[in-house]
Order: C-alpha cells, then structure tokens, then sequence
C-alpha cells in the first residue's frame, strides 16, 4: 500500500507522445528499464566518480555508484511506503548527464560554455539525452519518459526559477517535486559520502586516524566496532564503521522524512508539492554529521595533492578539445556538424564532449591535440 501522498502510477501525467499500456509493466517500471538499456546508461561504466582508471580500476565509477544509489533509493522508498518504481527510475537515471572525467571535467565544460555567455549543468544535459539524443524507437527521438520522471530529472536536486529556465515551464516549476525526487539527492550523498571514505581508504590516501580525528561519527562507531571486534583487522573494523554511518544516514533520513511529513500536515501529492520547503531531509543532528563528512571528503581526498595531477589532466584535456572543436567544427562528426545548422556551436560541441567516456575523450584528445599526458 502507498501513503496517500505517494505518486500513484494510475494519475501519471503520461508520456509525451501516448503508447499504449504494457501488458505486465507499469510506466515506471518501463521508464526504468528504458534507462537501463540506453547507450547513455551504459556510458556510464567508463566515466569517473572519484578516480580515473589510470588509478585503479577497482573503485566506484559512474555506473557502480548509480547502481548503488538505485539500491539505497528502493529500501528508503520502500520504508516511507513511496513509489519504489518512480523512485528507482529517478535513481538510475540522475547521474545519466556527467561529462567524462567528473567534477573536473564538468567544472572545465561549464568554463567553457561560459566563455560563450551559456553554462552546462548536468541536470539539464539529462533532460536533453532523455528528451533527444537517444534514438531507440522509430515513432518519437529520445526515450519518451513519463512525465514525473522527466520532471524528476530536473528538479531532483535543485529548484530552477522559471523567468531564468522558459524553456522548461512545463515542469511545474513553482512547486516542490514528490517526495520520490526529493529522496534522490539525499540518497546520492549517501552513497558518495560513504562509498568515496572506502575507496580512499583503499587508495591509501585516507587513514584511520585522520577519519578519526575529522569524523565524530566515524570515530564514535570505530570504538563501538573494537570493542566487539578487538582482534580483527583494521581494515575490518573500517568496514564495519562505514557500515554503521551508512545505516545511521539512511535510517535517519526516513525517521526525519516521516516526521516532517507529519509536522507540515501533508495528507496529498498536492500538499507536497505546495510545501513551502523540501521535506526528504536529515535530522539536524545528522545533517550536522553529514556535512562534517561531506567537508573531510572535500579538505582530505576530493583536493588530494595525489589527485591534482588527474584534475589538471582532465580540465586540459576538456577545455583543449572544446577549443579545437570551436575552431575546427568540420572535424566534428557529420551529426554533430548537421546540428551545429540547428543549434549554437559552442552548445553542439559541450553535448559532443558531454557524452564521453573517458576512454574515448583521451583518444579523441590524442587525435586532435597530441598526447593526453
């Protein structure tokens, strides 16, 4: 049973262009299998979450950790009785429009858009190859997503002002998403914080004592850890302290949802998205725990003296291709050049090098610019 406020599958607002029902699928479900089998979705396993594959290539990329964001999202859903099939589906597909190479690569493609007066954000990029790019069927471009999916897209993780974003009025802009959007962006910062403390620790460029001493939360539940287990190894006690800060985020988060959904009143779908702030959030004690993770990640692994040769790789390598390519827009595939008669030609390029993998930017690079490292 859902709660009255969850999205119903029966009230969706439908697809862009009608098909009729499948016969043992729902919308949702449809639209979540349609991400899955996109050529985008499987891009994904050769983009960067933290670490590049010159690094190692046993670390979380873009894929892993949209998998496990999709596996975190389903339990939460589930608890708080949402609509695990719209949730899931907005799990899957909210990384679907990252450049290759990570932040770096995506801080390097908006400076080169702003260059030009106009940003990328990767939000919108996936609206874009949901709504375009993906060409799968003969009757419509793109994958012909429900509405409350493509809306979740945008607005999973932000508000978008609609005298700044005309072109997106249709997406009820004034008002909050469903809860199952909302729980997105908490559930992804769930899986980094979590996921990116193991795979440095791993890389050797975290230790347990700088955890420790930067994380309370970590520490507190390390002592808890070695007093039960006093003689297993470290690497052990590591894993089942992040353990811990996992379940601690997750259960928090539905305990803190639950009552604030009660606190506001809220009885409909309606009444959510007339709430005057986002109600799928953290407890202000684990906000507070959250955000000292968040900050370690960020002073500790994210801004690592060992990482920094990568991250001027990746910006020279994303801002150099996007300045050949302005220059020399006829080695641009046929596609690409078709558009470019379409659309502006700084917006053709970043959608070009938005779609990457890292694999194939370094080749590209290599092509047009000489070598990558």
């Amino acid at each position: 049973m859902l709660a009255a406020y969850a999205v119903q599958v029966e009230q969706s607002r439908g697809r862009r262009f009608p098909e009729p029902p499948h016969p043992y699928r729902n919308h949702f479900q449809r639209d979540r299998d349609r991400v899955i089998h996109a050529r985008a979705f499987r891009r994904l396993e050769d983009k960067t979450q933290v670490f590049t594959r010159r690094y190692s290539d046993h670390f979380r990329n873009r894929l892993t950790h949209t998998i496990e964001v999709a596996q975190i999202t389903r339990t939460v859903a589930g608890a708080l009785s949402l609509n695990v099939d719209l949730a899931e589906a907005l799990a899957l597909v909210h990384d679907l429009g990252h450049p290759p190479f990570g932040h770096a690569g995506e801080k390097a493609l908006d400076a080169a858009m702003r260059a030009h007066g106009l940003h990328f954000d990767h939000n919108l990029h996936a609206l874009r190859i949901v709504e375009d790019f993906e060409q799968r069927y003969a009757a419509f471009r793109g994958l012909n997503l429900t509405f409350e999916v493509r809306e979740g897209i945008i607005k999973h993780s932000r508000d978008y002002d609609a005298a700044d974003h005309p072109e997106l009025a249709e997406y009820l802009l004034d008002q909050r998403p469903p809860l199952e959007a909302q729980l997105i962006d908490v559930t992804d910062e769930i899986g980094y914080n979590t996921a990116d403390l193991d795979d440095g620790y791993e890389a050797h460029l975290l230790n347990l004592d700088q955890m420790r001493a930067g994380i309370p939360v970590f520490d507190r539940f390390f002592r808890e850890v070695e007093r039960a287990y006093p003689k297993v190894p470290d690497k052990l006690k590591f894993n089942e302290a992040v353990k811990a800060v996992f379940n601690r985020l997750a259960d928090d988060l539905i305990t803190s949802t639950k009552e604030q959904v009660k606190r506001a009143g809220i009885e409909t779908l309606s009444d959510i998205r007339a709430s005057r702030v986002r109600l799928a959030t953290f407890s202000p004690v684990v906000e507070l725990e959250r955000k000292q993770i968040k900050d370690f990640l960020y002073e500790n692994l994210y801004y690592s003296p060992s990482l920094a040769d990568e991250k001027e790789d990746a910006e020279r390598i994303v801002t150099e291709l996007f300045d050949f390519w302005m220059k020399n827009p006829s080695a641009l595939p046929h596609y690409y050049q078709e558009k470019a008669g379409q659309e502006s030609l700084p917006r053709v390029v970043c959608d070009y090098i938005a779609g990457m993998t890292d694999h194939f930017i370094i080749e590209q690079y290599e092509k047009h610019c000489g070598s990558a490292r």
